[in-house]
């Protein structure tokens, strides 16, 4: 029991790093311990598992998938995900800077937890990180598109950042707000439970999971070392996104009058980070980002003894 209690936790960790822009479960996954046994169990959902369910042997079934697994760690990211948008809306509305700033300190100590697992740094390894950095970056200057509701496209944001959400420092989240769609699809039709919106969106992901595990799984077997150095550069390089002292840009026409979304809300173009000034706030964030810190340090702590 305990270790299936283990595991809600810790989809409840993914669930809410898959509500924050710039944070991947993925990466929650991957630091916990769990990410190929999750990559391994939904690739698991295959031909072989629908012709068992079909001929009524369950048992089976269950173990092909690893079901009780499965539903454990997806019941923990159902439940976090329900339950801490509406608070991510309030505290992101209110207490942007520290918030972001708790965020920050989450993925800084995850670039060191999940690079020391590379078994030998070799040229290759590096360069492979450093592509995985870059592409970070550049995504982190991407420009949102706008918000857009029709059926295809919110499949298409499903399958996009269900993938995402399982790559160890890519964010689904992020992949929305690129896509259009973050307010659209996290925050307002989660607390609304809009299924018109979600449920395109959830087929979406169950496509890009099943498709997108298989092609990881592979990939994390043969090149383990260049894949880990990949994803720790994109961890790296998603530091920007997360930056606490940025100001929105707001997307404008051409005679400067900002562009609404279906909701009136202004369309987010980017950001301009800046440095802050000395303050207690800025105190409280850097103490906030070691918070952040401690929390990815304890979940690597646990997870390092449980394997042992």
């Amino acid at each position: 029991m305990i270790k299936y209690i283990s595991l809600i936790i810790k989809g409840m960790a993914m669930g809410a790093a898959n509500v924050i822009p710039g944070v991947s479960g993925g990466t929650i996954a991957l630091i916990t311990g769990i990410f190929e046994r999750l990559i391994n169990a939904i690739k698991s959902v295959n031909l072989t598992a629908i012709k068992l369910l079909f001929k009524g042997d369950f048992k089976a079934f269950a173990k092909h998938i690893d079901l009780a697994f499965l539903v454990a760690v997806l019941f923990g990211v159902a439940i976090s995900i329900l339950s801490i948008a509406r608070l991510f809306d309030y505290l992101f509305e209110n207490y942007p800077i520290h918030i972001w700033s708790y965020f920050f300190g989450l993925i800084l100590a995850s670039i060191y937890f999940v690079g020391k697992t590379i078994e030998k740094w070799r040229f290759v390894v590096f360069i492979t990180f450093f592509i995985g950095a870059i592409v970070a970056i550049s995504i982190s200057f991407m420009t949102p598109a706008s918000e857009n509701s029709s059926f295809i496209y919110l499949v298409l944001c499903g399958v996009v950042a269900a993938c995402s959400m399982i790559l160890p420092g890519l964010s689904g989240s992020f992949v929305l707000i690129l896509m259009g769609n973050y307010q659209l699809v996290m925050i307002d039709a989660v607390n609304q439970l809009d299924f018109a919106i979600l449920l395109p969106v959830v087929v979406g992901a169950g496509v890009g999971l099943l498709g997108f595990s298989y092609i990881l799984s592979w990939v994390f077997t043969k090149f383990r070392d260049q894949t880990i150095a990949v994803l720790t550069g994109f961890i790296a390089g998603s530091l920007g996104i997360l930056w606490p002292w940025k100001n929105e840009l707001f997307k404008s026409d051409a005679v400067g009058n900002f562009l609404l979304k279906s909701d009136g809300s202004k369309i987010i173009e980017g950001y301009d980070w800046f440095m802050p000034n000395f303050s207690t706030e800025l105190l409280f964030a850097i103490a906030l980002m070691a918070f952040g810190v401690i929390t990815i340090a304890v979940l690597e702590h646990f997870a390092k003894e449980k394997s042992e």
